[in-house]
């Protein structure tokens, strides 16, 4: 009786907890297929006993990874509904993002092999001043002998209030009916000092706080300043360092014909939006966009200016790509043709002449002539290549378009073979996979049309490699038809060959995104964009990010923008090498 009462607790308590049932499950699973796991194919002499093995292994995969899926959908749905532990889902579940879709991310893969060497940090620690400390000579043998000094550095900060009362000298004129103050001194307006400014915006971006914890910080320092005032500066008054943002990102794309971008979620006053990261060795950027759709990436790569549209050949030639029928196409002849269109003028002539316009054609329209007006600009920087992962919305932008091998890696990864014998084809297949990517790597440092030509055939044989293992296949397959995009650096050697840093951009956002969730407002939004894309071009520039926001908060200004650094250090690093020399 007891034994029946303990089963229905453990049912019940299993039937609570989705990951204790899910991993009951899979223990169940994994032990039915352990002797499948055992079998080796190569001991198989008959080739069709082989062959009728080999199917069936392959089925079992499938079936395998088809209920671990439904078993993931499961679990997540309980959880949405409040069905699992801790009740309703969690606030910051992202729609159609189920948590167990994992991302196979490998840092030993991310960084590139790298001599290490240690590095003498006593020559930057800046001296602030200097004490002698001497013996007394009592102490001492009579026959000890002066050595001079022995230097110790010893680092230390002093934090301490400046609470300043200024008494600010008044007249007034009876004549003109105007009182006169003498003005404060630069960076000082309002309630709070250039200091305390610089390290709210500090506080926030570069040590990821939130605003009662900033607080919190301030009061046990002296300073009283409330969660809504700390709000106040973090999100009002940066129209400046808002223009700066737009030059830093003006120079970036200029900087280079080549560009990383990636993007990743983000919340607005509670609703799911989007972060454009776009990024080179000079710059980071952030965009807070409502959307990520192609005409989102064009903005992006256009700072952000007004849209503008481009009815023209390369228009109908994008067009024919999108399966739109050549009599919309004729009908768009009636428009004004190769010239620039705003959006007002788009929309209007399409409404004229293509009234029953259906909204996919309507949207091929506008995406191909919007891509057509980007490659015409004349006066603004025109990205040539992007490097990116094989999300629809980066592809027909850019001329060019460089994948990411390390992208394309974790796709291999996030096969999970239940057959040993899998699992040996795989791992086999990784290691030729990698061991070629090093040889990109090398291709980088010494670039030769040689080289590029026994690479370009060295790919060709790995990636028709035909396993025994169907699903391995199929991902090989599939790499191999993004070989134009994948071997982009046999053209232009400068480029890396993966998205890192454009994603360890997004991972910035990431991290503030947990600590603070997101911001209230589109405004807020703005600011977190701002000095973010602040904060990373600084890290890249060498500059240090509570000097330069000192100096800007401050009004003395005199350290130089950082557009005017990223100009100066593209000049140096020639990275559009390969596009100067063609």
């Amino acid at each position: 009786m007891g034994s029946r009462r303990n089963r229905r607790s453990r049912r019940r308590s299993n039937q609570g907890n989705p990951s204790s049932q899910n991993s009951s499950q899979a223990a169940r699973i994994d032990a039915l297929l352990d002797p499948v796991q055992k079998i080796d194919l190569t001991g198989i002499a008959d080739e069709g006993t082989r062959a009728i093995v080999s199917l069936l292994l392959n089925l079992v995969e499938d079936l395998r990874g088809e209920l671990k899926k439904a078993h993931q959908e499961i679990a997540y749905l309980r959880e949405r509904l409040g069905l699992g532990r801790g009740g309703a889902g969690k606030p910051g579940d992202q729609p159609g993002s189920s948590p167990s879709q994992q991302t196979h991310s490998s840092e030993k893969e991310r960084k590139e092999p790298q001599e290490r060497t240690k590095r003498a940090k006593l020559s930057e620690i800046q001296i602030d001043r200097e004490v002698k400390l001497d013996l007394d000579r009592a102490t001492l043998p009579p026959d000890a002998q002066d050595k001079g000094y022995e230097a110790v550095v010893v680092q230390e900060l002093r934090i301490a209030t400046e609470n300043v009362r200024f008494l600010r000298k008044k007249y007034y004129s009876a004549s003109r009916g105007k009182t006169y103050l003498a003005p404060l001194p630069d960076g000082y307006c309002g309630e709070y000092g250039p200091n305390v400014k610089t390290l709210c915006v500090m506080f926030s971006h570069l040590c990821h706080m939130t605003e009662p914890k900033i607080g919190e910080w301030f009061a046990n320092m002296g300073i009283l300043i409330s969660d809504g005032q700390i709000s106040h500066l973090l999100t009002e008054g940066h129209e400046a360092f808002h223009r700066e943002k737009e030059e830093i990102v003006e120079a970036g794309l200029n900087s280079s014909p080549w560009q990383h971008m990636d993007d990743t979620g983000t919340r607005v006053d509670g609703v799911n939006w989007h972060c454009q990261v776009i990024c080179n060795p000079l710059y980071t950027a952030y965009f807070t966009t409502e959307r990520k759709d192609r005409l989102t990436v064009i903005d992006v790569l256009r700072n952000q200016r007004k849209r503008v549209f481009r009815l023209n050949d390369e228009a109908v030639a994008l067009l024919r790509q999108f399966a739109v029928s050549e009599r919309t196409m004729e009908t768009l002849r009636h428009l004004p043709w190769d010239q620039e269109l705003s959006e007002t003028e788009l929309d209007d002539g399409l409404k004229q002449h293509l009234p029953p316009l259906g909204a996919t054609a309507r949207s091929r329209i506008v995406e191909a002539s919007a891509i057509a007006a980007y490659h015409a600009e004349v006066g603004h920087p025109v990205v040539r290549l992007l490097i990116c992962d094989d999300a629809k919305q980066f592809k027909l932008v850019t001329e060019e378009l460089g994948l990411c091998w390390i992208h394309d890696g974790r796709h291999y990864k996030s096969l999970e073979p239940c057959v040993a014998y899998h699992r040996q084809l795989l791992d086999a297949f990784l290691k030729r996979y990698w061991d070629y990517y090093k040889e990109l790597l090398a291709y980088r440092q010494q670039p030769s049309a040689e080289e590029a030509m026994r690479l370009s055939g060295a790919f060709d044989e790995l990636f028709s490699t035909v396993t025994d293992y169907d699903a391995l296949d199929q991902r090989i397959a599939k790499t191999k038809a993004n070989k134009g995009q994948l071997l982009m650096v046999l053209r232009h050697p400068e480029i890396p060959l993966h998205n890192n840093p454009a994603e360890l951009g997004a991972r910035g956002r990431v991290r503030k995104r947990v600590v603070s969730y997101g911001p209230r407002s589109q405004q807020g939004a703005k600011g977190w964009d701002t000095f973010q894309t602040l904060l990373g071009t600084a890290k890249k520039l060498g500059v240090n990010f509570f000097h330069y926001l000192r100096d800007r908060i401050g009004g003395t200004r005199k350290m130089p923008s950082l557009a005017d650094l990223i100009q100066q250090r593209a000049n140096d690093l020639q990275l559009g090498s390969s596009w100067e020399s063609s």
